[in-house]
């Protein structure tokens, strides 16, 4: 009696000091791709948000290889998702004694592998 199970692969970073809308822009780009040819992609995007993901990318196929047993070459990303995380704020002193607020984004990263049937 051979069972399929369907598992998923997870990696998540939270607090990147990076905005979640700089971050969409990146993880459009590799959404439903394989994962050579995300990190492919991911390798040659100039934004600072690719360096992130390819990060986290890698360690999701790292669970995968060594937690879940699935093989990497089937590998897909299934979902890829950036939320808002907390904003750190901060004060920039400008003329005549006013105060301006500057607010340092942080953003919460999940990937989701999962399996080519």
């Amino acid at each position: 009696m051979e069972q399929t199970v369907s598992s998923e692969a997870r990696a998540k970073v939270s607090y990147a000091r990076i905005s979640s809308r700089k971050v969409k822009i990146v993880i459009d780009l590799i959404r439903n791709k394989s994962v050579g040819e995300a990190l492919a992609i991911l390798k040659f995007t100039p934004k600072a948000a690719a360096e992130i993901v390819e990060k986290l990318l890698k360690s999701a196929v790292a669970n995968a290889e060594n937690n879940h047993n699935m093989d990497v070459e089937k590998l897909y990303v299934a979902e890829i998702f950036a939320n808002q995380g907390p904003t750190l704020k901060r004060v920039q002193p400008r003329a005549q004694g006013r105060a301006f607020r500057i607010r340092k984004r942080t953003s919460h990263i999940t990937v989701v592998l999962k399996e080519k049937e």
